[in-house]
């Protein structure tokens, strides 16, 4: 098509040449429809390729169209978008994805989704991160607070409004070492807090304890519990350059995601979260891992 070789993304010379080739030939075997497609496939493609040429990683199309490929571009290389752009980006990347490739499943296309920021799950690198930026604070006040929302939001998916009203006593450890959460509210519980979090929740709360009072957890010497009581603490930690913004939607966003990899029984998992509706699980979808068409032909098989 002679939109492709006409059209040439706006990237300095020697990137372009490294690697305009590679985009131009998987966007012509991709077929787009109108001249605008093929540009829209291409700008798209080309500067996910030069960030990933940036990096030193593989800036093959089809390496940079894997999902997981996809959402590592956005959330290293597009920091500078506003979000309409990123969402933009994302979409052009996976329908380019699927005309080159083809389906994930060899039975038909999923369901689209919409990522976005707010619901996007923090990596590995990240969540260690903010657990020893936590760590790192300068008073017990700052640590601990932290230490709480890091624990309750990873460990047991709760976000802000569940997190201001909880008191010491609603923390609850069992003989066998499980740490539960008496969750108030309109969305009344018990969470069991995953494992890994579950001795943080345990310190933080030894912390906050004191013997014969009815204490919060969470900033326990603050009594005003205003909607914006966990942002207005947010904002008084110290950040070291380079670390992650702690935002509470993405931690239970993180939780979402590992519960769903991790194949929790739906209606056990939205028990647990809280939910009624599938909404919060349809905006976390973009970000779960796919199976290999092997595996997923296995699973529709055998199941």
């Amino acid at each position: 098509m002679d939109a492709i070789e006409r059209y040439r993304p706006n990237l300095p010379g020697p990137v372009w040449g490294r690697v305009g080739p590679d985009c131009r030939r998987a966007v012509a075997q991709a077929k787009p429809a109108t001249p605008k497609e093929a540009r829209d496939w291409l700008g798209a493609l080309a500067h996910a390729a030069a960030h990933a040429d940036a990096g030193g990683r593989p800036t093959k199309a089809e390496h940079l169209l894997a999902p997981e490929a996809i959402e590592w571009y956005l959330a290293t290389g597009c920091l500078h978008l506003e979000e309409s752009s990123r969402s933009n980006r994302r979409g052009r990347l996976h329908k380019l994805r699927r005309a080159l490739l083809g389906p994930d499943l060899i039975t038909g296309n999923p369901a689209a989704y919409s990522g976005s920021d707010s619901s996007r799950p923090y990596t590995r690198p990240e969540q260690a991160q903010l657990y020893a930026n936590a760590r790192a604070q300068p008073t017990d006040e700052l640590r601990y607070g932290l230490l709480t929302l890091l624990s309750l939001g990873f460990g047991c998916a709760l976000d802000s409004p569940e997190i201001i009203p909880l008191r010491t006593h609603d923390i609850r450890e069992a003989p066998n070492g499980a740490v539960a959460v008496a969750v108030r509210g309109q969305r009344a519980r018990v969470m069991l807090c995953r494992t890994a979090w579950a001795p943080v929740l345990t310190e933080a709360t030894s912390w906050a304890s004191r013997p014969g009072e009815a204490r919060y957890l969470f900033r326990p010497s603050s009594h005003a519990r205003g909607t914006n009581t966990v942002t207005n603490f947010l904002a008084r930690t110290k950040k070291p350059p380079g670390s992650p913004p702690l935002v509470m939607g993405r931690t239970r966003a993180t939780w979402l995601v590992d519960a769903i990899e991790a194949r929790m029984h739906l209606p056990t998992l939205m028990a647990a979260a809280g939910l009624t509706t599938l909404r919060s699980i349809d905006r976390v979808l973009p970000y779960v891992r796919n199976l290999t068409p092997e595996q997923a032909a296995a699973a529709l098989k055998e199941f």
